[in-house]
């Protein structure tokens, strides 16, 4: 009987940490950096220029926003979108002619070679821009060789343009890197050709490699300011997203903070008339002490509750107000405060003036101080209307200011540009209406509407 338990090995043996053999060496990790990073970049050349280099990527229109197309008349912006197209057709053509120059016999397969093959890779930059750069790559050695009397070597007036046209226009829709490989692939058959025939002739391969160069140098520059461009606008978008969030935050902080003496007072009335209530009815029955009792109690726990909520929305330096908040009854000081500021405003009261809940009160007298404040930091000069309108079922609240007057004024506060979304938030928090928006005249309009009902109205 055989024994299979054993184990046989063959070959030397590998120490820690070395990689796994098999057959094709396929988990073989160089260790040298230098390795390493060239094996990085042949494998980006084999991205960049081989395994998409017949990809189709026809070149877009130009957005019909773009700052030249915008600034063209309405009639032209349509065809204007393709303008690129027709630059690049233009480029095509001017190769063309640069071939056609030298050609001597017109008939000639020779001549047809020099005259189109540089301007057909030019044209195909349009669809392929991978392939229209080897198509002119292609291009350089046979045209060197049917032109070899044109005293050019290695590039023919025709293939010299082509190509410096392909690889601008290649380098402007790919990325830097492969601009970068298209360049160095170039100078090497620059490089390895000029012994041939460059003793003889004469070679442009330096002058080619120095205005490519530079091309190539622009269009990268190009692309870094265009990729920072991106970028800023990301960080603004973001930074904008974040401030406003922060902003609506603080909004709503500053809402609870101002709502917490209203609703404070009303629970320390319940919890003292709930104590109070057992002493004025002669020899009440238990059960009816001992259901106020548990009122005062609820209504005492409910109050310590929301001392702690405030306690975690409070900024380290929020200060606890020292005087009652606000009402629309305090309208008049508030007018008067501001007309001594230098804006004129008028006020009007329509309906019958009832006593509103006094979350109502104090989001109406906020949003007209804000309404104000907006008036005198965006539109100073401007004059202003209060206007207050108690109907059924609710407030309605209209500021209006004019236009800033033609004469010279103060130049306006930026501000923080936060004031409606502090009014936005009071509104959403009571289910009111409101819109806000400029005036056909210039001046700007907020229109509230915030139900309430008093215990006087009937309920529906």
């Amino acid at each position: 009987m055989t024994d299979t338990s054993k184990t046989h090995t063959t070959g030397p043996s590998r120490g820690a940490g070395t990689a796994p053999l098999d057959g094709d060496f396929a988990a073989y990790v160089p260790r040298s950096p230098e390795v390493r990073a060239v094996m990085a970049a042949l494998r980006g050349m084999r991205r960049d220029l081989i395994q998409d280099a017949l990809a189709y990527r026809p070149l877009p229109p130009s957005s019909a926003e773009a700052l030249i197309v915008r600034r063209l008349p309405p009639s032209l912006r349509r065809p204007a979108v393709w303008g690129r197209h027709a630059f690049v057709l233009l480029m095509a053509w001017l190769a063309l002619m640069a071939g056609v120059s030298v050609g001597e016999d017109l008939g000639s397969p020779a001549y047809l070679l020099l005259s189109l093959l540089p301007a057909a890779a030019v044209a195909s930059t349009l669809l392929r821009p991978v392939a229209a750069f080897w198509l002119s790559f292609a291009s350089i050695p046979l045209l060197a060789v049917l032109g070899w009397d044109l005293d050019t070597w290695p590039w023919q007036p025709g293939t010299f343009a082509g190509h410096l046209m392909v690889l601008t226009l290649v380098a402007l829709r790919t990325r830097p890197r492969t601009a970068a490989w298209m360049w160095l692939l170039t100078a090497l058959y620059g490089l390895l050709s000029e012994p041939f025939a460059g003793h003889v002739y004469g070679s442009d391969t330096m002058e080619f490699l120095f205005l490519s160069a530079i091309a190539l140098l622009a269009v990268t520059v190009r692309h870094i300011r265009r990729e920072a461009r991106q970028e800023v606008t990301a960080q603004q978008s973001a930074t904008a997203h974040e401030r406003s969030r922060r902003t609506l935050l603080e909004e709503r902080t500053t809402i609870a903070r101002e709502l917490h003496d209203v609703v404070a007072h009303h629970m320390s009335v319940v919890a003292i008339q709930a104590e109070a209530a057992p002493y004025r009815v002669e020899d009440p029955p238990p059960e009816l002490a001992q259901a106020f009792a548990t009122i005062r109690e609820n209504a005492v726990a409910a109050l310590t509750e929301l001392r702690r909520v405030l306690g975690v929305v409070r900024a380290e330096d929020h200060q606890a107000p020292d005087a009652p908040q606000p009402t629309l009854a305090d309208l008049d000081a508030l007018l008067a405060n501001v007309r001594e500021a230098g804006l004129t405003v008028e006020k009007t009261v329509t309906g019958a003036v009832r006593e509103l809940p006094p979350g109502v009160e104090l989001s109406a007298y906020r949003m007209i101080q804000e309404a104000l404040s907006n008036t005198l930091r965006h539109a100073p000069g401007a004059t202003a209307r209060v206007e207050i309108g108690h109907v059924i079922g609710g407030l309605g609240l209209r500021m209006v200011n004019s236009p800033p007057p033609n004469r010279s004024t103060p130049k306006p506060s930026p501000g923080a540009g936060h004031g409606l979304t502090g009014m936005r938030e009071r509104v959403t928090m009571l289910n009111g209406e409101m819109t806000a928006g400029p005036r056909p005249d210039g001046g700007y309009e907020v229109s509230v509407f915030l139900p309430a009902r008093t215990t006087g109205e009937d309920e529906t």
